[in-house]
């Protein structure tokens, strides 16, 4: 055989392995793109599960606190309109960090309802419901944390090179959202005594 012919089946062996390689790549980075996604959405919908228990919860308090404070009730009762209108799994990020905000609020108001009648304070219902919402709100935040690591997980590669060509060619042009505090929780606490 001669060697001219010896080096085109080379060339060839090389370039159909080159673009093996390549087409392998990018079949890897869009397979990776796709699962990283389904973690972001799982990780979403374990807030969605966290909003909805607190929800629960808030309704339960509202229950209990109607016997106590019948004229106030309306802190409450706030609460548990805020998830009427829409549902949580439906809305956006931004939506559900105003929700948040919202019911952090609306919180608040209960814990000075609470405040004004001792009795209530000594329920043992009511307080097992505080104990379950302290609870909620741990795994709420728990729930925050993993979604935001894998939103960070995800743009990073979607904006690094090369893999930010296969995320522009299947549709990931832009970073996903993270969940941010509320402003009123980003601010320094002060204590006076």
């Amino acid at each position: 055989m001669e060697t001219w012919l010896i080096a085109l089946i080379v060339v060839i062996v090389i370039l159909v392995i080159a673009v093996i390689a390549i087409v392998s790549w990018c079949i890897s980075t869009r397979n990776t793109f796709k699962v990283m996604k389904v973690k972001v959405d799982e990780s979403a919908s374990g807030i969605d599960v966290a909003l909805t228990k607190r929800f629960d919860l808030l309704t339960k308090t509202l229950a209990a606190t109607k016997g106590y404070a019948k004229h106030e009730t309306e802190t409450l009762e706030k609460v548990v309109s805020l998830r009427s209108g829409d549902s949580i799994k439906e809305m956006s990020m931004k939506d559900k960090n105003a929700l948040t905000n919202e019911i952090a609020e609306a919180s608040r108001g209960l814990n000075i309802l609470v405040e004004q009648y001792p009795n209530l304070k000594a329920d043992s219902t009511f307080i097992e419901l505080q104990r379950q919402t302290a609870d909620c709100e741990e795994q709420l935040q728990a729930a925050r944390r993993i979604y935001n690591s894998n939103v960070s997980t995800f743009n990073q590669k979607r904006n690094v090179w090369p893999s930010s060509i296969i995320a522009n060619r299947i549709g990931f042009k832009e970073d996903l959202d993270f969940f941010e505090a509320e402003e009123e929780k980003k601010k320094d606490i002060k204590f006076d005594f």
